[in-house]
């Protein structure tokens, strides 16, 4: 990929829209169904000058997965900084995610496993991100939506079984997305919360 610091300032435009096309393209229709001729002739610019910008399309994938993930980093951050509750700043983000998922294509998620560099960085973030839901989780617990009696390693590990499984065998080819993730954070979260958790977690859920 080329180094930002050697372009110009319309290449650095034209690379950030390089990339939201893309990636709009592979949630729609796929990562595998969308050629680098489609995304060029979508923006109106040759090969020549795609190919300066990204070596290839994994290229462009790994660049989109980390602007989503920096993204999601500065929107919590944001949250926190704002003095939002647990159960607030959860919410907030399940919304946002069953928004996202109305608009990613089944077949994106399937296509994803073809890309190791992208996979690697996901494993990564996910690591990353254990490390924050852990202390998010006793935040929970200190501000009484989460009960004290559990063992949240043991939960955790739970979850991410969840969502393995979820993945492993294909299940958003069955089932709509949108309704497996809303179950997995029902059923997981759910039996975790206090009293006072419950309902705010079902409040919420209503309106959704």
């Amino acid at each position: 990929m080329s180094d930002d610091n050697n372009i110009t300032a319309y290449k650095l435009q034209l690379k950030e829209r390089i990339l939201d096309t893309a990636m709009q393209a592979f949630i729609a229709h796929g990562i595998r169904a969308v050629k680098m001729d489609d995304i060029s002739q979508e923006l109106g610019i040759s090969k020549r000058t795609l190919y300066e910008l990204y070596d290839n399309k994994e290229d462009l994938l790994y660049a989109g997965v980390v602007k989503h993930r920096g993204r999601q980093e500065q929107e919590m951050l944001r949250l926190a900084s704002q003095g939002h509750n647990v159960m607030s700043i959860l919410l907030h983000v399940y919304k946002k995610k069953v928004e996202e998922l109305k608009m990613v294509a089944p077949q994106f998620y399937e296509d994803l496993e073809k890309y190791p560099r992208v996979m690697e960085l996901l494993a990564e973030s996910h690591r990353h991100n254990r490390t924050r839901m852990m202390q998010f989780l006793h935040k929970g617990v200190d501000e009484g939506y989460f009960r004290q009696d559990v063992d949240y390693i043991i939960v955790a590990e739970l979850f991410d079984a969840i969502g393995n499984h979820i993945m492993t065998q294909q299940l958003y080819k069955h089932y709509n997305i949108e309704l497996l993730f809303r179950n997995l954070v029902f059923i997981s979260l759910r039996g975790i919360c206090t009293q006072k958790g419950v309902k705010a977690l079902d409040d919420s859920l209503m309106k959704v």
